[in-house]
């Protein structure tokens, strides 16, 4: 969810579209579902498949639900996940978080997961929000803060990806370690009150495991991430083999564990 100057630092390589893919609102957005209720009607930024919006559509329901993205092919797929699940009371519609076409104070609560720390303008984005919320309105945001992310066994190929990853981002003028400036973005776009959360992800189990180890490996090679690296001169073709042939061994490692913190926020419009 960028504007057009905006760079995508993941990008939409199936290898990344298939990790969000697996997220839920019940484990993503745990921190929000309490605040909802029937009848609300919700703006879910950044939406991406849709597998998240389609659990706040059930929360909200007979409220309505829209979720937007920047990207067609992925709306697609969004709609055709909540067709899947027979969830009718939402609309995916393409529109940039920075110019928004909906009215003044038309949502009860907005929504964004991992979606702020790829922004270059996030307190922009905030303040468009904040207009289409209705006074008294929420806006709950969720990112990851690369910086806490730890592995073991801990190898070269690991920490490098993590330094060529901020170095990426960091061009793309996005920042890889946003959670822990929500609030402050939050509060300097207008919003008050802010509830501040923060959970561990935790990968241990062997499926899991395999799954994250072999997705970044996969991301190393294909996705935007890896192309970004090497026309910005921060790794070279070799260096992302060995980067993604690390994370390979460390996914087949029987003591591999790797851990990082999401910070979550709730900002809410003045009345």
């Amino acid at each position: 969810m960028t504007a057009p100057s905006d760079r995508y630092t993941h990008g939409h390589h199936a290898s990344v579209v298939g990790q969000h893919a697996r997220r839920t609102a019940e484990r993503e957005a745990a921190y929000l579902l309490p605040r909802l209720a029937p009848g609300m009607r919700l703006l879910d930024v950044g939406c991406g498949p849709g597998t998240i919006t389609t659990g706040l559509a059930r929360a909200v329901a007979p409220g309505e639900v829209v979720g937007i993205e920047v990207v067609a092919d992925v709306l697609e797929q969004a709609r055709e996940h909540a067709a899947s699940e027979g969830v009718t009371n939402l609309r995916f519609e393409e529109a940039s978080v920075y110019e928004l076409s909906y009215e003044d104070a038309s949502f009860d609560v907005a929504h964004a997961h991992q979606v702020l720390q790829h922004l270059t303008r996030p307190e922009d984005a905030a303040r468009e929000v904040l207009r289409v919320l209705k006074p008294g309105g929420l806006f709950a945001v969720r990112d990851a803060d690369y910086a806490t992310m730890v592995a073991w066994p801990r190898l070269p190929e690991l920490d490098r990806w993590l330094e060529v990853y901020h170095q990426v981002a960091s061009r793309n003028g996005a920042d890889s370690d946003a959670g822990r400036r929500l609030g402050a973005w939050l509060r300097s776009a207008g919003f008050v009150d802010l509830a501040t959360t923060g959970t561990a992800v935790v990968f241990a189990e062997p499926e899991d495991v395999r799954n994250w180890g072999t997705s970044w490996a996969d991301r190393t090679l294909h996705s935007a991430f890896g192309r970004q690296a090497e026309e910005y001169g921060f790794a070279s073709a070799a260096e992302l083999e060995e980067i993604a042939a690390g994370w390979r061994r460390w996914a087949e490692d029987p003591d591999a564990f790797f851990v990082y913190t999401n910070i979550e926020v709730i900002g809410t419009k003045p009345a």
